[in-house]
């Protein structure tokens, strides 16, 4: 299945927003390709530090146009062709949910015209293809963003090549925000991540609703169409929702008149054909009294989506897990019979089912890592990521299997290739190894202690 996922576009440079008295956002806000390890920026209150210490490949850059903000001037771009992926490597709290958003502005920073095309991998799972070709030719960077629930205490973000990339990979800012375990928690994200196609805040003309009014640093882009738009007279807080809106989101609100149907296209591209999670959000704008209510149905492509939707002033929420959508996506919202007045929607979310690539056993990983850090030198894809997966972005001369929930390491071919170094006691527990190959290079110290491999098959290391 392709993963095609609807671009956030936002001008540059972005404008300011007034800060409040909200929480510090949880995670890393990462300013990629920082000319020096201490360079720091802050924008609308939020601090964004160097990359230095989350990956170590790559080559710095800055770009000369003075009028960027400061997280597009400078990049980090991987030049290594040779490199299966180029890796991020984060610490976080083992089954916590975040949200990822990793940020491109090109620049012309190799000197050509049109941005490379390449994959993006957030652990063992293929998220998406990176193509910035149609947002650069406009003026405008790119941000992709999926949420995700770490299954170990490290989180890998990487980039590699495809198919279509024909100069190097890029990337322009990376953040990483914790999510409070209520959010979207009707996904099982043991089986899928989601990855944001559209989030709405439907009747606005402003910009972007972002921190500090979305305190999870989620970003709101405004809709407007040719349907009226009315003003919220009531208050409510973030808390009253599921998901956590921002309060800011229920502020306007697409309506129409008493007795007629309100239709919405929304998002305004097509979209593949898979499943989608999708929620909607609807508060009566009016202000608060026995009367203040609309009742209507909400229907997608003409599927029921829910019968009956009784809004109020306290609002309300309605969701789906796993919806299919294909082609351009239509709202339809049909009052019910002597309701005074029109339905109304106020904002919305759609995400892209992603399937999970799958992950190695923990075991092996560590001992890949221990067995990269022994050694001098190694292809630079063994400083991060899956060893293992995707298949494709295995480690250079890394050969696994995957048996039950769990990819194996089976081969390890590193066979004249330059090394130095030794070998660390713990290959012992790499209890899947059929094959081992690190002849032709200059290793010293002695061979451990391998009588557990009851697979291993063939030892070359002179």
């Amino acid at each position: 299945m392709s993963l095609i996922l609807l671009l956030w576009l936002f001008t540059i440079p972005l404008l300011a927003n007034s800060l409040q008295d909200v929480p510090d956002v949880r995670g890393y806000l990462i300013n990629c390709g920082a000319a020096r390890p201490s360079d720091e920026v802050t924008i609308d209150g939020l601090k964004y530090i160097s990359d230095e210490g989350f990956t170590s490949v790559g080559n710095k850059t800055t770009l000369k146009n003075p009028d960027l903000l400061p997280i597009l001037s400078t990049l980090r771009y991987f030049p290594d062709p040779t490199a299966r992926k180029h890796c991020y490597v984060f610490s976080v709290s083992k089954g916590e949910k975040y949200m990822l958003r990793t940020t491109y502005y090109y620049g012309g920073f190799d000197g050509g015209k049109v941005p490379p095309v390449f994959d993006q991998i957030v652990d063992g799972t293929k998220w998406s293809v990176v193509n910035t070709t149609e947002d650069y030719a406009n003026g405008l960077s790119s941000f992709y963003e999926i949420v995700v629930v770490a299954m170990g205490k490290t989180l890998s973000v990487c980039l590699a090549r495809n198919e279509k990339t024909v100069s190097s990979p890029f990337i322009s800012a990376l953040e990483l925000e914790y999510f409070e375990d209520s959010m979207y928690n009707t996904t099982d994200f043991s089986k899928y991540a989601l990855g944001t196609v559209a989030r709405t805040s439907f009747g606005s003309e402003d910009d972007m609703i972002g921190y500090p009014d979305d305190q999870f640093n989620r970003l709101w882009q405004p809709f407007m169409d040719q349907n009226p738009v009315v003003t919220s007279h009531s208050n409510i807080t973030s808390s009253d929702f599921w998901n956590l809106p921002p309060r800011q989101a229920f502020n306007t609100a697409i309506t129409t008149s008493r007795g007629k149907t309100l239709q919405i296209k929304w998002p305004r591209v097509a979209l593949p054909s898979t499943s989608y999670h999708i929620s909607l959000y609807f508060q009566d704008n009016r202000t608060p009294s026995p009367y203040s209510w609309r009742v209507f149905n909400v229907s997608l492509n003409g599927r029921n989506f829910y019968t009956n939707l009784n809004v109020t002033t306290s609002g309300v929420t309605v969701y789906a897990t796993q919806w299919p959508l294909s082609g351009q996506t239509e709202i339809v919202l049909t009052p019910a019979d002597g309701v005074p007045v029109g339905p109304m929607i106020n904002a919305g979310e759609i995400f892209q089912l992603v399937p999970l690539g799958g992950r190695t056993l923990t075991r092996d990983v560590m001992v890949m890592e221990e067995l990269a850090r022994n050694l001098n030198d190694p292809p630079s894809d063994w400083r991060g990521g899956d060893p293992c997966l995707p298949k494709e972005n295995s480690w250079t001369g890394v050969t696994c299997i995957t048996k039950g929930k769990f990819a194996r390491v089976v081969t390890v071919n590193l066979t004249s290739v330059g090394l130095s170094g030794s070998l660390p006691s713990c290959i012992a527990n790499l209890t899947g190894l059929t094959h081992l190959w690190l002849g032709g290079n200059n290793l010293s110290g002695t061979i451990p202690e391998m009588s557990s491999l009851k697979a291993l098959q063939t030892l070359y290391a002179i």
